[in-house]
């Protein structure tokens, strides 16, 4: 193989170094065995393989069995005018990949930040060499530098009714992606982990590093929340299986209001 994959985060390395620099970074983590790396070969012949699941009409679910890395849910939206391929996962193999062909051309890769870059080029290799999306403020994050890669920033209209824009919060280039048609028409925003679906299913989280429990600032998690409220979403899908169900937009604007009450000392007096 000409790519390398760290076995915690599961990003491809062009280069093998000795630390990976996403898990080395105050957001991630080494493990304390150390430094581990693996490829798509050892990968297969341990018997890794993807599983695809419908989540709603035009909106896949991609993971892989056992989970490569954070093990996060790669998204594909299907329009009439060619599929996105949000969050890939870091492993890759030939069913995905057929079952992705079926619904469209895929027109674009992108990651919500840098966590979730995956096998990024591996699946543009393997879908006709599709451009990889990466925010601007995120590029040096890369580890595996390629021409597919087309930096960006700001708003892009991908296809018609999906938007990707960038809130930032958890990363500078944090991501969003809004599609208009999902949810029945009602819209679904594609929240990566720059907005956290709780267990509970019925409110959000906002995190500068979730396994290290490190917050974000009140004025942060309001600038993310305006900005996504530009958008008309009743659903809400994080880079898991977890999901908003209903009623998310208003979910997200609770959630930001607790959480900026929290940090604020509002509710010291619960302590």
């Amino acid at each position: 193989m000409d790519f390398w994959i760290c076995r915690t985060c599961a990003v491809e390395h062009g280069q093998r170094p000795a630390t990976c620099a996403i898990c080395a970074d105050e957001r991630q983590w080494v493990p304390s065995s150390g430094q581990q790396w693996t490829t798509l070969d050892e990968l297969a012949a341990a018997g890794t393989r993807t599983e695809v699941v419908e989540l709603e009409p035009n909106l896949l679910g991609v993971t892989s069995t056992p989970s490569a890395g954070i093990g996060q849910q790669t998204k594909v939206l299907a329009t009439p005018e060619g599929c996105l391929l949000w969050d890939p996962i870091g492993f890759v193999d030939d069913a995905a990949v057929r079952r992705i062909r079926e619904l469209g051309e895929v027109v674009a890769i992108a990651a919500s930040h840098p966590h979730m870059f995956g096998v990024q080029v591996e699946w543009s290799r393997r879908l006709g060499d599709a451009p990889v999306l990466v925010a601007e403020p995120d590029l040096e994050w890369v580890a595996r530098p390629d021409p597919v890669i087309r930096p960006w920033s700001g708003t892009l209209d991908l296809l018609p009714g999906v938007t990707l824009s960038q809130p930032g919060g958890h990363f500078p280039g944090s991501s969003v992606v809004h599609w208009s048609g999902g949810a029945g028409g009602r819209g679904v925003l594609l929240s990566g982990d720059t907005i956290f679906a709780n267990p509970d299913r019925t409110s959000v989280s906002f995190m500068r590093s979730f396994p290290n429990r490190i917050p974000l600032s009140a004025a942060v998690v309001d600038r993310v929340t305006r900005h996504v409220e530009r958008f008309a979403f009743d659903r809400l899908y994080g880079n898991f299986d977890n999901v908003i169900d209903g009623d998310a937009r208003a979910v997200v604007r609770r959630s930001a209001d607790r959480h900026i009450g929290w940090v604020r000392g509002d509710f010291d007096h619960l302590t």
